[in-house]
Formats: C-alpha cells, sequence, structure tokens
C-alpha cells in the first residue's frame, strides 16, 4: 500500500492519497478497455482506468455502467418517440372520420327532413288526386 499526503496550497488541507500495487482483483472484472459507446460524444467516452487503482476501476466501471444505461434510456426514447409519432397519426385519422361521421350524420339528418317533405306532399298530392277523381266521377255521372 502506497500512501502520499500532499497539501495543495498553503490555505487548503492537506489531500491523502493511497493505493496498492498488489491487489488486482478490481482488475480481473475490469470491462473490457476497448469499449465504444457510440452514443456518447467523443468527449463523453469513458476513459480507460489506470488498473493499479482501485478507485479508478471503480470510476470507469461506473462509468460504463452509466453509458450502457444512458444508450438503453435513449433507445427508450426513440421507442416511445416512435409510439408518439403513430399514435398522433392515428389521432389525425379518428379526428378526419369524425368529422367524416358528423358530415354523414348532417347529411342524414337533412335528408331525413327533405323525405318527410317529400312524403308529406305526396300524401297530400294523393289526396288531391283522389278528390279530383272523385269530383270528377261526379260530373260523369251527373252528366
Amino acid at each position: 500500500m502506497i500512501t502520499s499526503t500532499r497539501r495543495v496550497s498553503p490555505d487548503k488541507s492537506e489531500v491523502r492519497i493511497a493505493f496498492s500495487l498488489d491487489n488486482t482483483s478490481d482488475v480481473k472484472d475490469v470491462e473490457d478497455l476497448s469499449q465504444n459507446f457510440p452514443d456518447l460524444e467523443h468527449r463523453l467516452q469513458p476513459v480507460p482506468p489506470c488498473v493499479s487503482l482501485r478507485e479508478s476501476v471503480q470510476v470507469y466501471k461506473e462509468h460504463c455502467r452509466m453509458a450502457r444505461e444512458f444508450h438503453q434510456v435513449k433507445h427508450e426514447i426513440a421507442v416511445l418517440e416512435d409510439r408518439k409519432r403513430k399514435l398522433l397519426a392515428e389521432l389525425v385519422e379518428d379526428e378526419k372520420v369524425a368529422m367524416e361521421i358528423a358530415r354523414l350524420e348532417e347529411e342524414f339528418r337533412r335528408l331525413t327532413e327533405e323525405n318527410r317533405n317529400l312524403v308529406t306532399v305526396h300524401n297530400e298530392r294523393a289526396q288531391q288526386l283522389e278528390r279530383l277523381c272523385l269530383n270528377s266521377q261526379m260530373r260523369q255521372d251527373s252528366s
């Protein structure tokens, strides 16, 4: 174990750094040092650790974990944005259908009213024709 204590400046407290060169248990499970995360900007890529420093290895592992999590979240966002796009397209289509239904309902109402009027006029004309026929028949009978 190597320990070093330094004072950065006279007005700052001492900083103690300790590390061991013989403990390599963290080094064994260090992830592939050549990992690349294409979703991350170059400046945000995990920097390979100093394998002799346990803290450096731990920071590297944490950085890789966060990079994988970032990739997963970015993927989930893309999936959700695609779902949102599809739902908005469905909404637009549903609104078009609703407008067509409203137009057809209005047309049906108008045609029903027109039909009612035509039936009324038909019945009036049928009665009028019947009266005319009766009047005509009466005239023929009286002549």
